[in-house]
């Protein structure tokens, strides 16, 4: 299998060229040059596997050229019940009024981040050592992809991670997570902004060639295809937790901001998955939303961000999102330039036209939910079911009921742990005891490390410099 960029001028890559690349050379994402069709005898052959296996049989895939007991080795050692602390890794629940919530955020840091950053600590692990190289992460987190990222990173042979984060816009929690670690491979840098600006500094970084060659930059971002492969799986695995059988459909509900969660249920419904529907849900921060309703693609400036109740969404830029539009589009490289020169210059741009085609072919639709909405639904759902939502998982359950067509069986993918956002919960039911594993009682009191810096990739790159070249 070759993987070809969205922006058409960067030479056909294997999987194991692509995973340590990030941005293509062409300022554009990576992509296979189509979608591996899953036919009906491999869907039920898949139904009862175990968690390691369906991964192995969906990432191989896509990543031929990896020898079989290699791969199995790698999805052995990351989705374990030591791990994700469940046999099950992705179990399925039901809620009292029938929405389906597929648990994501049984890893170490508590976030569905977890499912894909795991799986590419180890598999960085094991092409850096085939290829005898050095990787150097730099990545940006809007909250829960940055400790995802250092959790499965720390400590590993040949990898750095630098990671981005706007300051003060995060949970106490989430802070404490990236901040408190001390390993000497870990650097956290607060950029004065909004994600978006942490996400701009990267693409900066990326698209400075020469700097990007001579210290070996790589991402763990959304736009790294390894992460995206990676939680395509789960989408096979919650249909068939959901379902009795390979002739049923389901549809999918994510909280989204960065178009990588649920990008990957578009390449499940691409393969051949039973997906009806792919919905939307955002927050106050709805430049998806508004796209998926009138075609307009608006991004918006970081005065026009909005910082919220769910803050992995304060996104007005979705990365992720050009992977679709490629597919919506015929795979038309020059239309995507020409698009993302729109999206570059602040304009944004309009396929209204196409919006037949999104509802019916790709089976997209969304919704809205504000922080009113998010703090009703938590406060509903934990009277109804005793159950804990995080607030983006709030997002989605709001959106999906507001959705629901009559006999549709939804599943909602689950964000966090509602103990990554204490405050929210609060809010929203009292004083509650709010659970959280042992190890990570305390937390917040713990010492932590961190560079508070302007919105400026320059000094990102002074950061790099000063680490590497000592």
């Amino acid at each position: 299998m070759n993987y070809i960029s969205t922006r058409g001028q960067t030479e056909r890559k294997t999987f194991s060229q692509i995973v340590l690349m990030g941005l293509a050379p062409d300022g554009g994402l990576m992509l296979p040059e189509s979608y591996p069709q899953v036919s009906a005898t491999m869907l039920a052959n898949w139904r009862n596997l175990s968690y390691k296996n369906l991964a192995f049989e969906i990432i191989s895939l896509f990543a031929p050229e990896i020898p079989a007991e290699d791969l199995h080795d790698i999805v052995s050692r990351t989705y374990t019940e030591d791990v994700f602390g469940t046999a099950d890794i992705t179990p399925v629940r039901t809620l009292s009024d029938g929405i389906k919530i597929q648990a994501l955020s049984n890893g170490p840091t508590l976030a569905f981040k977890d499912m894909a950053m795991q799986f590419l600590g180890n598999l960085f692990e094991y092409v850096l050592a085939k290829e005898n190289k050095q990787l150097n992460i730099l990545g940006a987190t809007s909250g829960d992809t940055g400790s995802a990222a250092e959790y499965a990173l720390r400590g590993k042979k040949g990898v750095n991670v630098f990671m981005l984060s706007p300051e003060g816009k995060m949970s106490a929690f989430q802070r404490a997570q990236m901040f408190s670690l001390q390993d000497e491979n870990i650097v956290n840098i607060a950029v004065k902004g909004m994600f978006d600006d942490c996400q701009d500094i990267v693409k900066a970084v990326q698209n400075d060639h020469a700097f990007k060659e001579k210290y070996h930059i790589g991402t763990v971002n959304s736009i790294n295809w390894g992460r995206i492969v990676a939680q395509v799986v789960y989408y096979f695995a919650g249909y068939f937790r959901a379902t009795a059988n390979n002739s049923e459909r389901v549809s999918f509900c994510v909280p989204s901001g960065n178009f990588g969660n649920i990008c990957a249920g578009h390449i499940a419904k691409q393969m051949g998955l039973p997906i009806d529907r792919l919905i939307v849900a955002t927050n106050e921060n709805d430049v998806l939303d508004q796209f998926f309703q009138t075609g307009e693609y608006r991004p918006r400036s970081t005065a026009q961000t909005y910082v919220t109740s769910s803050p992995s969404m304060d996104i007005s830029k979705a990365s992720n999102f050009e992977r679709f539009v490629f597919d919506l589009v015929g795979r038309d490289s020059q239309q995507i330039v020409d698009l993302w020169e729109k999206v570059g210059a602040g304009t944004g741009f309009d396929l209204g036209n196409r919006l037949p085609e999104i509802r019916e072919k790709y089976g997209f639709t969304s919704g809205k939910s504000t922080h009113a909405d998010r703090l009703a639904t938590i406060k509903q759902v934990f009277a109804s079911d005793k159950a804990l939502l995080d607030p983006h998982t709030a997002d989605g359950v709001k959106v999906a009921r507001e959705v629901r067509l009559p006999n549709e069986t939804i599943i909602c993918l689950e964000t966090a742990l509602a103990a990554k956002f204490d405050e929210t919960i609060r809010e929203a039911v009292g004083e509650v005891a709010i659970p959280r594993p042992a190890k990570l009682v305390g937390l917040e009191d713990l010492p932590q490390r961190v560079q508070i810096v302007e919105n400026d990739d320059e000094i990102v790159k002074q950061i790099i410099r000063a680490k590497l070249d000592n």
